[in-house]
Formats: C-alpha cells, sequence, structure tokens
C-alpha cells in the first residue's frame, strides 16, 4: 500500500456552493485526523462514465475509494471513516 495516496478523495466543481461547504469539512476533519486528502473537479475527469456518474452528485467524498457520502457531507461519517483502519483501493 502506498502511503502517498490521500485517503480521502473530494469531487467537486467551481461555483458550487455546496462543493465549498463539503471543503471546509473536509479539511476540518482531516486536519484532525492527520489524514491525506485532494480535489478533483468532475468537470476535469478524463473518464466520460464517471463524469456522467458524479455530476449531478458534487461534492462527493470517497475514503480509500469508498464512496461516504454526496451533496451535504456529514463531518461525523467522515470522521468514523477515517477511524476505520486503512483499506487497499
Amino acid at each position: 500500500m502506498t502511503d502517498h495516496v490521500p485517503r480521502v478523495l473530494l469531487y467537486g466543481r467551481a461555483g458550487c456552493h455546496l462543493c465549498d461547504d463539503a471543503r471546509l469539512v473536509v479539511e476540518q476533519v482531516c486536519a484532525e485526523s492527520g489524514a491525506t486528502w485532494t480535489e478533483l473537479d468532475v468537470d476535469d475527469l478524463v473518464d466520460a462514465d464517471l463524469r456522467a456518474d458524479l455530476s449531478e452528485l458534487v461534492p462527493v467524498v470517497e475514503v480509500d475509494g469508498v464512496r461516504q457520502g454526496y451533496w451535504r457531507i456529514d463531518a461525523a461519517r467522515l470522521r468514523r471513516s477515517l477511524a476505520a483502519p486503512r483499506v487497499s483501493p
């Protein structure tokens, strides 16, 4: 398993107020837990199927490759997900 792969992945898009809210939640929870995270703009995804799947759901948060929420991101759920042992994607 590679430690440089972020545990948390946030899919969002520019100009999305829910994405702005989600980013704050992810930043805070990851800072508390020491987890790494990254954000991808759903509109920049090369995979057209993934782009189509996520487009209406943004923001979407995944932990270790498992979807943990969309639209409104729940900080408590994200904390619980990060408290679990890391699994390989």
